[in-house]
């Protein structure tokens, strides 16, 4: 709803361009020094400090993560609003062929650095409540960025019009006070678990060195991700509105992701740090197997649905206002190419906190800076023989070679990885999703057939249509071939909607 809002203003305008291009340093920098490093790092170690010292111990812990993000965060925005300008040039040079498109990026990206530290705050909070098996307040958190975004979208864009603004400054003013409800929805629930801040910070403290150790290498190990959409980014600047495209791809295929994979992330992170402590490897092998068999019932299926139906979804969500066919055409493309992904993103969000967990930052580091140089070379390749289309595909193949390397040595780690149920268990739902995909094509195009209107809900019958045949054909496949982790998996997510 929030990108909806978005393209109904600004479509793949240049002035979207603008904005996805300054969200870049504050998102990359975000995923280094924070929410990345702080899932990776920060919650093992204070997971491991309530087990083993008790809460106050834990409350000491958290206050002095805060304190330091507060001073890191803070030069890293002073210097981001200070160098914007050399920042921006140096990787969204070809803007400047466009009057006034590169100073508006400048202008944007200098709004938008405070966000860094807002995030950067909500992420420890986040990390606390989840170390403490608070689960609902996290999750509902970033619901509350996106309903002030949006709201900023829908009052502050004719305002600003009608002052002759520039109307797209409204989406960093919904960046900025999005972020800050974000932090402040998680802290009546941290108070009531009895955490009360201390303005205390000292480096030579046991487990604050410990997060610090593995954060270091660890904004790395965790944020492959945000650098290789960050060179995507870069390289697509030649072609007008490719940034925004590749934006809007990379979110409609981070959707199941983020529903799923965090989810069962989430959950099984704290769980693993307990193991790892106790040392209990043979409880780790069953963890990891059971979360990456429940990644790959939920991605698979998710994969083949955004290939399948990628253009009828964008035209339903997005095409409408500003967002016009040749829009469609070109956020298209890049989904098709960006949903192979969905599989090495979730698995790596099981198995790279496993190796904190473990106490062991290195090898993700090494993994990911591999990991990096791959997605460059393949985005350089890919790029001149399929445009922008080919960043999108090289990002997804290095996801999966990322989580393909350290799903191997884990198991390495751990002795062993359960590779012969997994393999099962992938044969299995990838027939199924390859006969639910058939049903999906099928039955969108024979609904196009009697709904041909380019109107809302014309489109919403066809795609709704089309995904309800595909999950009953995918239920139904999934029985015949006997697929556990599936029922369990549907059982689960229909036991939540009942609830």
């Amino acid at each position: 709803m929030r990108d909806q809002a978005t393209a109904h203003y600004f479509g793949t305008s240049w002035a979207a361009d603008a904005f996805v291009v300054a969200t870049r340093i504050p998102t990359l920098l975000r995923d280094l020094f924070a929410e990345g490093a702080m899932s990776a790092a920060f919650v093992p170690t204070l997971t491991r400090t309530l087990e083993k010292e008790g809460r106050p111990a834990a409350w000491r812990l958290g206050s002095q993560v805060i304190n330091g993000l507060l001073i890191v965060t803070g030069i890293l925005v002073l210097l981001g609003i200070v160098f914007a300008d050399q920042l921006t040039s140096s990787y969204a040079a070809k803007f400047a062929s466009i009057p006034g498109k590169l100073e508006l990026t400048v202008e944007l990206t200098r709004i938008n650095m405070p966000f860094l530290m807002l995030i950067a705050l909500a992420a420890a909070c986040m990390g606390m409540l989840n170390a403490l098996r608070r689960f609902t307040i996290p999750a509902v958190a970033p619901a509350t960025y996106n309903v002030v975004f949006i709201l900023s979208i829908i009052t502050l864009v004719p305002v600003f019009t009608g002052l002759g603004w520039q109307p797209v400054t409204a989406l960093s003013v919904g960046m900025l006070g999005g972020g800050l409800a974000q932090l402040l929805i998680q802290l009546p629930a941290l108070r009531k678990e009895g955490y009360r801040h201390q303005w205390i910070l000292n480096p030579r403290d046991s487990t604050l060195h410990e997060v610090l150790v593995l954060m270091g290498p660890g904004t790395l190990g965790v944020a492959a991700a945000q650098v290789n959409l960050f060179v995507n980014t870069a390289l697509a600047t030649g072609v007008d509105g490719a940034a925004t495209a590749l934006r809007y791809a990379f979110q409609l295929m981070y959707l199941p992701i983020g529903i799923f994979g965090v989810s069962v992330a989430t959950a099984a992170i704290p769980e693993l740090a307990r193991q790892a402590a106790a040392n209990s490897h043979e409880d780790m092998r069953r963890t990891v197997s059971w979360g990456i068999r429940l990644m790959l019932v939920l991605s698979i299926p998710a994969i083949v649905g955004l290939m399948v139906l990628a253009r009828p979804i964008i035209e339903l969500i997005f095409q409408h206002g500003k967002f016009d066919a040749a829009s469609t055409t070109m956020t298209a493309g890049a989904l098709m190419f960006y949903a192979s992904g969905i599989l090495g993103y979730s698995i790596v969000k099981i198995v790279s906190p496993s190796f904190y967990s473990l106490r062991e930052a290195r090898t993700p580091v090494v993994v990911s800076l591999i990991t990096i140089a791959v997605n460059l070379a393949l985005n350089l390749w890919l790029n001149s023989i399929y445009s922008f289309r080919g960043l999108a595909l090289g990002t997804a193949i290095a996801a999966n070679f990322n989580a393909g390397i350290l799903m191997l040595l884990l198991s390495r780690r751990i002795g062993g990885g359960d590779f012969a149920r997994i393999g099962r268990t992938f044969a299995k739902i990838s027939v199924a999703a390859a006969v639910m995909g058939l049903a999906a094509y099928y039955t969108e195009a024979w609904l196009h057939g009697l709904f041909p209107a380019p109107h809302f809900m014309p489109r919403l019958i066809r795609v709704g249509g089309a995904i309800g045949v595909a999950l009953a054909v995918l239920a139904g496949t999934a029985h015949l071939l006997r697929l556990e982790e599936f029922s369990v998996a549907m059982g689960r997510i229909l036991g939540r909607l009942r609830r």
